[in-house]
């Protein structure tokens, strides 16, 4: 929500946690998409609102695509963010560290309109966890925008300003926005 705020500047943003009854939809979605689409219309429809609801991860082409959809549950349905960071870890062993983290956002209404869009940012993922800020694989992943001069930075390390100009979230934000008029919803 932090990041919301931050990138959706003057619109009005309320978390679901405003709607202590509410009951999320069960992601079971194969991608990205898929979980988003669900979230948003489930949530349109029950709360009688535009919704917007995002699914996003990491994905590691050396890996198959993984941790993907279930990157906040690839070391298990309870895992810490620690615990995938370090299951990751060990699955990159000896492997290229290439990486991107996607995020797609659906926006629904009520009436049944939807809008998608998809964003990503790229980089390399490190050899070890870095930087007290952001959270899931943030301090392991540092991407390409980061990766100048003498300076590589994952994003626990940067400021959120510079993440979120560059993010994988930013990128949908803004991708969103050129197709929504926010004024119409």
């Amino acid at each position: 929500m932090r990041e919301f705020h931050r990138l959706l500047g003057e619109l009005e943003c309320v978390g679901l946690d405003a709607f202590p009854a509410f009951e999320g939809a069960v992601e079971d979605g194969d991608t990205f998409e898929a979980n988003a689409v669900k979230k948003a219309r489930h949530a349109a429809t029950a709360l009688g609102r535009a919704c917007l609801a995002d699914d996003s991860g990491l994905c590691v082409p050396a890996l198959g695509g993984a941790p993907g959809v279930r990157s906040a549950r690839y070391a298990g349905e309870a895992a810490s963010d620690a615990e995938n960071v370090a299951k990751l870890l060990a699955a990159l062993e000896g492997k290229a560290r290439d990486a991107y983290f996607a995020c797609v956002l659906a926006l629904a209404t009520p009436a049944g309109e939807l809008w998608t869009a998809e964003g990503r940012v790229h980089g390399q993922i490190a050899a070890a966890p870095r930087g007290e800020g952001g959270f899931g694989y943030d301090p392991v992943f540092v991407a390409d925008a980061h990766r100048r001069h003498d300076s590589v930075q994952t994003f626990a390390e940067v400021r959120p300003a510079q993440k979120n100009a560059i993010s994988h979230r930013a990128d949908a934000v803004k991708r969103l926005l050129e197709r929504v008029d926010p004024s119409a919803l």
